[in-house]
Parts: structure tokens; sequence; C-alpha cells
């Protein structure tokens, strides 16, 4: 099934081959003696700013305002589509992959020029380009899907530092090319200047929001870490929030559960791998967390008369401050195992007292159940217009899947990041 998110990657990748095609013909970007590196070079840069404020929290918010905000009387087939604005990481990955192609092309235009004596490129130049293509490439083999997989700290390490790397050295790369081509014109009348202060901003924002908070700890069993923060901020419902010990280093988001009525907002982490187990086991008495709230897939309840959520361990925590706040009328499965010995009572009970007609599927004394029955079944007795699924990413993918070859609007994570 081609999801959005594939679709949008296509899209861009069709506009770039289209201005290829259109340089390589009437336009005429390439010839014997010289490439137009210039008008390269801007199209490279239109690529690498959508890549980069598509991922910048304000405009995610933004995004997901404005698709959130369309009436619940429009049509279904509107707002089903409108709920599908998470896939934006499509235009993220897209706009960067033919970013670096592009830069390609622009390195080959260097070396041509070089050897032409065009344009007068000089060595920094050469130097700095070819050290771009170098880190470009990195990051964009690290961020596919089986490499980011299997080295998920590399993958965020050259992700980081490697593209922060490359915005200086744009900024180094635009100076040296200034100097080249029109010393004495101001840098603030060129767009190139003002587009690199722009992406800049966009970078440093987030960092500076960047504290470090004191966190309180609950754990109910060695799988979970119930955590309360109250430092001044109570994110809306939908958000996440990004956690680091080591803030150069990773990151971790995890969904709020803020509680109508109270401030600060608490979040539920399970043991999935080694920074969420160290987590649990040292209970650190305070995290660095980045002040921005993100808005995720489960704000997209917004949209819709009622729906359906299907969560499984931990995924109960990204559903709770939507069932909390009942704006959108909703039932809730939640499989996992021993609800109150793992998780504590509080919190199921919690659960039961705004869902009281909840499903709550012990899979220590019932195992595993067929989620995609169970869902299709609920859902239809329900009468709901959606499904959201907060699980792991098999069996997101599963759910999502089946509910929409049923022609159901179904929703769910879908791991770009």
């Amino acid at each position: 099934m081609l999801i959005p998110y594939k679709r949008l990657f296509i899209l861009i990748t069709l506009i770039n081959g289209i201005v290829f095609f259109k340089g390589l013909t009437s336009w005429n970007w390439f010839n014997s003696e010289s490439i137009a590196i210039y008008k390269i070079s801007r199209v490279i840069l239109f690529n690498f700013t959508l890549a980069i404020l598509i991922r910048q929290q304000y405009v995610i918010n933004l995004l997901f305002t404005i698709a959130t905000s369309v009436p619940k009387h429009w049509p279904l087939f509107i707002r089903r589509i409108c709920a599908k604005v998470y896939h934006f990481g499509g235009l993220h990955s897209s706009s960067a992959t033919m970013g670096t192609l592009w830069y390609f092309v622009f390195v080959w235009g260097i070396y041509k020029s070089l050897s032409n004596n065009v344009y007068q490129i000089n060595n920094p130049i050469v130097i700095i380009t070819t050290l771009i293509l170098a880190l470009l490439v990195t990051i964009v083999i690290m961020a596919l899907p089986k490499m980011r997989a299997k080295y998920h700290n590399q993958f965020e390490i050259t992700h980081r530092i490697g593209g922060w790397s490359v915005l200086i050295l744009f900024w180094v790369q635009m100076l040296l090319f200034v100097r080249l081509e029109s010393p004495s014109i101001p840098l603030w009348n060129k767009l190139d200047f003002w587009i690199l202060i722009v992406l800049t901003a966009s970078v440093i924002i987030p960092w500076l929001r960047l504290k470090k908070v004191g966190i309180n700890i609950d754990s109910p069993s060695n799988h979970v870490a119930l955590t309360s923060f109250d430092y001044g901020v109570t994110p809306f419902a939908g958000s996440s929030t990004a956690l680091s010990r080591n803030p150069l280093l990773e990151w971790h988001s995890f969904a709020n559960v803020p509680a109508p009525d109270k401030t600060g907002f608490r979040l539920t982490i399970s043991r999935a791998g080694d920074w969420t187990g160290k987590f649990i086991s040292e209970k650190p008495n305070k995290i660095w967390v980045k002040g921005i709230p993100t808005a995720g897939v489960g704000i997209v309840d917004k949209v819709f008369k009622k729906v359906f959520w299907v969560a499984t361990g931990c995924g109960n925590g990204p559903c709770l401050p939507h069932l909390l706040l009942n704006e959108t009328p909703s039932i809730l499965i939640w499989s996992t195992r021993s609800p109150e010995k793992t998780y504590g009572e509080a919190l199921v009970n919690e659960i039961k007292n705004v869902q009281p007609n909840a499903i709550i599927w012990n899979t220590d004394e019932h195992g595993k159940p067929d989620l995609v029955k169970l869902a299709y079944k609920a859902y239809k007795d329900f009468n709901a217009e959606a499904v959201i699924c907060i699980s792991n990413q098999s069996l997101t993918q599963k759910v999502v899947h089946n509910m929409e070859y049923r022609g159901i609007p179904a929703y769910g994570a879908i791991w770009d990041s």
C-alpha cells in the first residue's frame, strides 16, 4: 500500500526530476564548458530548507493545528485525509535525499569548473564542497530504515552533529562564493543569506528551550517507570516530550499525559532497550528535556466524531490524555501483561474510571489476542469513525493496514525518525 509518506516522497522526487530535465534541456545548465553551479546551488538550498523546516517543532505543531482544525461536520473523506498529516516526514526524507543528489551534481560542476578554469574556483571551495558531500552521504546512509534501526545511536549522532557541521559549512561556502562572485554586494542583499539565517534559527531555537529538570519516578514493576514533571510546562494532549541524559548524543520521545485542570504532566516509560532499561533501574533525580511539546499522531482524534483506541503495553500512555480530556467519544482496547501488577492499580483504576467500557486484555491470563479481529468487532459495535493504534511497529502496521484494507480510517506511528 502506497502510504502518504511515500506519495510525498515521490512528489518531491518528481518535482526535482522535472527541474533536472529542464536544466538539462531548455535551461542549458549543463554544457561542454561549464555547469550552472550557482543555479544548482539554489535548488540544493531550497531542498534542504524544506528538509530542515518541516522537522522544526513549531512548524510541526502548526501543521497539526491546521490539519486538526477541520470541523467534524465536514465529509469524512476530507477529515480522513487531513488526519494523515503525521506523514509529513516524507517531505523531510525526500527533500534531503534530493538535495544530496543535487549536491553530487554541484560537486561535479565544481571540479569541472576547476579543470576548465571557469568561475575562478579556488582550493578552499573545492575542499569545503567535498567535505559537505561526504557528510551528506554519511547522513543519508545512516538514515536508511535498516541502518537507522540497527545503529540508532549512531544515526542520531550523525544526524545531529553531521547536520550541524553541514549547516556551518554551508555558511563558510556561501561566504567563499560571495567573495568570488560579487564581493561588493552586501550579504543582506542576497537571498541565500536570509535562507541560512532562517535555517540556523530553526535549528537553534529548540536548544534555547533546553533545561535540566527534576523528575519523580514510581516503578510499580521492573518493566515500567511512571514519571511525573512539574517545572512550569503543561503540554497539550497528543504531544510528546523528548528526554535525554546526554543532550549531545541521544534523545527519546515519550507521549505526554497531562491531566485536566492540573499543572505538569506524566510520562509512561517501559523497558524497551538499553536507555529505557538503565533509566528504570537507576531512577535519575534530574533529566534534560526539550521545552517544546510536539504534536504526534494521537492528536488526530480531534477530527473525528468517535474513535477507537488500540494499545499494547505502554501504548496506554499516549491514549490516556485523550481519554481524560474526553473531547472525542472513544473506547479503548488495551492489551498488556498483568496490568495491575505491571503498571500499578492506581493507573489501571484511573483508566477504568474514565473508560468503564474499556477492554483491558490480560495477556498473562488469556494469551495475546487477535487485535485486528477484536478491533474490527469493537469498531463496528461502537460505530466509530476511525481507529488509532499505539503499539510496536509490526503490530501497528498490521492493525492500520488491515483496517484500511476494510475501508476504515486507521492511524498509527510510521517510525520515520
